[in-house]
C-alpha cells in the first residue's frame, strides 16, 4: 500500500509544529543563570517538564490529522486538562497565539478540542505523536524532536521525526541545522534539511556492503547516548559499548534525534537499559514509533533488550518490551549478547 498521502500531510503538519517549537524558543527564553537562556516550563504532576509549544505542537498536528483523516485515532503525549492549573493559565493564552501563526482559524477553545484529539487509543489504524521529545533539552537550548509516526496492524508503516537543532552533518560544524528523517515501510529512509531541499536516501553506516550504502567510516562506529543519566543505566550501557569494540568516543545527544544520527550513519548504536535492569516501568510507544522505522528502513535493526521487535499493540506503552536498541543491524546480535550475560550476572 502506498502512503504518499499521509507522508505529505505528516511532513507538512511536523514542519508547522516545528516553526511553532522554533518561536517559542527563541521568544520565550528566560535568563537563568550565568547568561543561560532557557525556555519557560511548567511541572507536570508526574514531576516532568513541559513548555506551551508541547501543547501548541500537539494541536498543529491533530489539526491536520483530523483534516485529513477523521477516522484514524491518534495517541498524543498531551492533554489539555493541564492548562486548566492556575500556574499555567498565562501559558494557555499563549499557546492560542503561537498556533494562530500556522493556522488562523485557531480559537482557545479549537485549539482544546485539537490537543485532545490526541488523547484517543490504539486501534487497527492509528497515529502517535510526540509533539516535542526532549522537552528538558529543548529547554536548555540542546536537541529536541517533533516526532509523527502511523501503526496499522501494529506495525509502524510511516514515521516523520523532525530535528530542528540537528545540524545536516556533524562533520561539518558550521553545517545548516534542521532535518526531517522521513521512513516509509519497504521504501527506506530519506532525510530533508528543514528550510526546504531534495531528500537523500539515507543508510546506517555498515562494513557490509549495500545498495545506496555509506562508505564505512570507522570515525562512526560509535555509541549515541542520553544527556540525562536518568534514562537509562549508562554504566551498564558502557559496557556493552566496550564488548562490541565501540572505542570511539560516543554522541551524546538529546531525544529521539539519536535515531536519526543512527539512520544516517554517524553512529553504530543507542541503548536503553531499565535501571534497575528489573524496573517494572515501560516506556511510551511515541517516544520510540518514528525514530525506530527510521533506523530500520535505513538498514538497521530495532529491538528491546532480549531481541523482541517493539510491540506498538498494547496502549500508550511497550508493555511487551524491556529496555531498548538501535543499531546499525551488523552488531545487534553481539550487542544482544553481551546484553544477556550482564543480565544473566545480574541476577
Amino acid at each position: 500500500m502506498s502512503y504518499e498521502q499521509e507522508k505529505q500531510i505528516a511532513i507538512k503538519a511536523v514542519t508547522a509544529a516545528a516553526k511553532l517549537c522554533q518561536a517559542v524558543r527563541r521568544e520565550q527564553s528566560v535568563s537563568e543563570g550565568a547568561n543561560q537562556n532557557r525556555v519557560k516550563y511548567f511541572t507536570k504532576p508526574d514531576r516532568t517538564p513541559v513548555t506551551i509549544a508541547d501543547f501548541g505542537a500537539q494541536a498543529i498536528i491533530c489539526q491536520a490529522l483530523a483534516e485529513a483523516f477523521p477516522n484514524d485515532a491518534v495517541v498524543g503525549e498531551e492533554d489539555s486538562g493541564l492548562l486548566q492549573e492556575p500556574e499555567m493559565m498565562e501559558g494557555a493564552a499563549q499557546i492560542t497565539d503561537y498556533v494562530k501563526r500556522q493556522i488562523k482559524i485557531a480559537t482557545p477553545e479549537s485549539v482544546k478540542n485539537w490537543i485532545d484529539r490526541g488523547n484517543g487509543t490504539i486501534s487497527d489504524r492509528y497515529w502517535t505523536i510526540d509533539p516535542i521529545d526532549g522537552t528538558k533539552g529543548y529547554i536548555r537550548g540542546g536537541q529536541y524532536a517533533i516526532a509523527l509516526a502511523l501503526v496499522e496492524g501494529s506495525e509502524v508503516k510511516l514515521g516523520v521525526l523532525c530535528c530542528p537543532a540537528l545540524p545536516l552533518t556533524f562533520a561539518e560544524p558550521e553545517s545548516e541545522t534542521g532535518v526531517i528523517f522521513v521512513a516509509v515501510r519497504g521504501e527506506g529512509t530519506t532525510m530533508i534539511p528543514l528550510n526546504g531541499g531534495s531528500p537523500k536516501l539515507i543508510r546506517v553506516n555498515c562494513r557490509t556492503p549495500q545498495t545506496n550504502s555509506n562508505v564505512f567510516d570507522e570515525l562512526h562506529l560509535r555509541m549515541v547516548e542520553s544527556v540525562e543519566s536518568s534514562h537509562g543505566n549508562m554504566s551498564l550501557e558502557a559496557q556493552v559499548g566496550e564488548v562490541v569494540g565501540l572505542n570511539t568516543p560516543s554522541l551524546r545527544i538529546d531525544s529521539m534525534a539519536k535515531y536519526g544520527v543512527i539512520a544516517r550513519g554517524e553512529a553504530a548504536l543507542y541503548i536503553r537499559l531499565p535501571s534497575p535492569l528489573s524496573s517494572p516501568k515501560r516506556q511510551n510507544i511515541w517516544d520510540h514509533a518514528a525514530g525506530a522505522i527510521a533506523v530500520e528502513e535505513a538498514g538497521g535493526r530495532v529491538t528491546d533488550m532480549y531481541g523482541r521487535p517493539l510491540d506498538f499493540s498494547c496502549g500508550s506503552k511497550l508493555f511487551n518490551n524491556q529496555g531498548t536498541i538501535a543499531s546499525n543491524g551488523e552488531i545487534h546480535e553481539a550487542v544482544l549478547a553481551a546484553v544477556a550475560k550482564i543480565i544473566a550476572s545480574s541476577y
